[in-house]
């Protein structure tokens, strides 16, 4: 029997890109999956576009925070607690994915048998425009690589469940950033399937535009969550300071 993909999409306010997201797991060419949409307390029409889209396909299940928490972490969690499958994947609401992620990435995670797999992805517009903005992903990651260029965005990451276990995400920021490297603490290697398989959709306002925020965001997990000590912190912000202006530059 062919193994099972959780999705977990956590969704706020996202009527007007959510059908696109949908859709995209609605076409990809690899059919065993669940997608578990968790609304974050939405006050637009998220929650009946998803009603419509249950009706038409049982695979799609839909829960709610009790409260709007604000952050990805609550919703994430709750669809981590609530999946059925051998393997989790992440799309945010905003995202898309091309028709083969799925397949692809589980044809990769079977033969190779490694526990964490992402993927190159294109960057388009917040209409949805592309314009072959490819960002190109290194060949693998372990728990150093990730401190140092903070690498391998949710929605092209697919990872088995039984590697993630009790390991859930942080109400911190940059809180995917930090549940990776909880994941690649316990020896685990992260490998890129060398393949453009997602769509990051840019938001004008998204908090990855701030890059103070991102340099302070930084520096404290290193030093308050991550507990590494000041010299190697300074080495490791140098790094991630140089790539990043790399990335700007390109």
């Amino acid at each position: 029997m062919k193994p099972t993909v959780s999705i977990i999409t956590p969704c706020y306010n996202s009527q007007h890109c959510l059908s696109e997201t949908i859709d995209s797991v609605l076409s990809q060419t690899y059919d065993n999956w669940e997608m578990i949409i968790v609304d974050d307390c939405s006050t637009d029409e998220s929650a009946q576009i998803i009603s419509q889209y249950m009706a038409r396909d049982s695979r799609i299940r839909y829960f709610k925070t009790e409260v709007a928490s604000g952050s990805p972490a609550t919703p994430r969690n709750m669809g981590i607690d609530n999946a059925t499958g051998e393997y989790i994947a992440f799309l945010d609401a905003d995202d898309k994915w091309l028709p083969d992620k799925l397949e692809r990435q589980l044809c990769f995670m079977e033969d190779t048998q490694c526990d964490f797999v992402y993927s190159d992805y294109e960057k388009i517009k917040s209409d949805g425009e592309r314009g072959n903005r490819v960002v190109r992903m290194p060949q693998k990651a372990t728990f150093w690589d990730v401190i140092e260029t903070c690498v391998i965005p949710c929605l092209t990451v697919m990872i088995r469940r039984d590697t993630i276990g009790k390991t859930r995400f942080k109400y911190v920021s940059k809180e995917d950033f930090v549940f990776w490297l909880d994941i690649l603490k316990k020896d685990v290697v992260a490998y890129n399937v060398g393949e453009v398989l997602a769509l990051y959709r840019e938001q004008p306002q998204s908090r990855s535009s701030d890059k103070m925020a991102m340099i302070k965001e930084q520096w404290h997990i290193l030093r308050n969550i991550e507990g590494v000590k000041t010299p190697v912190a300074v080495y490791f912000m140098m790094k991630f300071l140089f790539h990043g202006f790399i990335k700007y530059l390109k």
